[in-house]
């Protein structure tokens, strides 16, 4: 369900925020980092707007950004059902885009828990899935993301404490392609204190405030774990702290994007078929550390999740085995949903079922 109306029957009309007092609230950084977003002229832009501060400040600076560029600009509201509290949500943000004089959309999802991917995951899929199919009504090309500086150092945080790899302490991208869509985060490198002093400002002068949704510090939620019991200890001991993260994660995503190419460059050397196939014989004679680097990439290119460290050594462990003891030895280690398979000298992948290639 799709609402586009403003929700409130009983609050008083808004006066819509003219372009001057517009000007004065939005000439920030942020202003600047939307105008060198990669974008082309009268580009159709959404905003994923939750309502609170991150995405409500950015909501405003785009509306500014948009009105100066000629982009055609729009709001997305995803209402999860997970809290009664959400209503209020929904209302708050179709408030501001009526104040703002943005066209509003807001799409209900049912958050699928059967996955065994958690509550934050379950939900941020969800929330995509929603998106694609708001931008599908609209038009939208782009969709602009509300996460800022202290988000992406939480996340190299969280993603260290995983035990994630390279890929992964690269954290959030700038900009990142997904369901035909492009998604912008134009706020990476703006702190989160730089948006709650804009929305203040903004209050004092509209009486519009964001929302406050309490799972964001809740304990049983990881990220809220890392808000409420690392993050204070961060900001006492080591001032800046989230600058030198995100840093490292920008340096991770450059180093990774370094060695996709590395891999792309072995993969191709490696007799690949159009089934997705390539020849074992020629893997072998690559170092191991590009055994392994090739091998992560070609479970990457055919859209698979990264298998652990344990799982990776038996894979690299059985294909070097397989090479020495000569192609009549077939293998198959199953890796999600798929098999990892080996026969006549080949390395390819086939559902667990067995049936089908892919």
């Amino acid at each position: 369900m799709v609402a586009t109306k403003k929700l409130v029957a009983n609050s008083e009309p808004y006066h819509p925020v003219s372009t001057t007092l517009l000007q004065q609230v939005a000439q920030t950084s942020v202003l600047k980092a939307l105008q060198q977003l990669p974008l082309s002229e009268k580009s159709v832009v959404a905003v994923a707007c939750s309502g609170g501060v991150d995405s409500a400040m950015l909501a405003l600076h785009a509306t500014l950004w948009a009105r100066l560029q000629g982009h055609t600009l729009h709001f997305f509201h995803v209402h999860h059902g997970l809290q009664h509290r959400a209503e209020h949500w929904v209302a708050q943000v179709h408030d501001l885009a009526q104040l703002l004089e943005v066209p509003c959309h807001t799409q209900r999802v049912q958050v699928d828990l059967t996955q065994g991917d958690g509550m934050e995951s379950a939900a941020r899929t969800a929330r995509y899935q929603a998106f694609e199919q708001l931008a599908a009504l609209t038009g939208v090309q782009y969709v602009l993301l509300g996460h800022h500086l202290d988000d992406q150092a939480e996340t190299v945080l969280l993603r260290l404490l995983r035990g994630a790899g390279l890929s992964g302490m690269g954290a959030m991208a700038g900009q990142v392609q997904r369901g035909g869509l492009t998604f912008l985060r134009p706020l990476l490198q703006t702190p989160r204190a730089d948006l709650i002093a804009v929305a203040q400002q903004f209050a004092q002068l509209t009486d519009w405030e964001p929302v406050c949704d309490p799972t964001n510090l809740q304990d049983e939620y990881t990220r809220g774990a890392v808000r409420e019991r690392l993050v204070p200890h961060l900001n006492a001991r080591w001032q800046g702290w989230q600058r030198v993260l995100a840093r490292h994660a920008l340096q991770s995503q450059e180093t990774a994007q370094l060695l996709d190419e590395v891999a792309a460059e072995d993969l191709a050397q490696l007799d690949l078929a159009a089934d997705g196939s390539f020849d074992l014989a020629c893997w072998r004679k690559l170092k191991p550390t590009r055994q392994a680097l090739v091998l992560r990439y070609w479970l990457a290119q055919q859209g698979l999740k990264m298998p652990s460290q344990a799982r990776l050594n038996d894979m690299l462990k059985q294909l070097r085995q397989l090479h020495q003891l000569g192609f009549d030895r077939q293998m198959r280690v199953k890796h999600g949903q798929v098999w990892v398979c080996c026969s006549k000298g080949r390395v390819f992948l086939q559902f667990v079922s067995g049936v089908e290639n892919i």
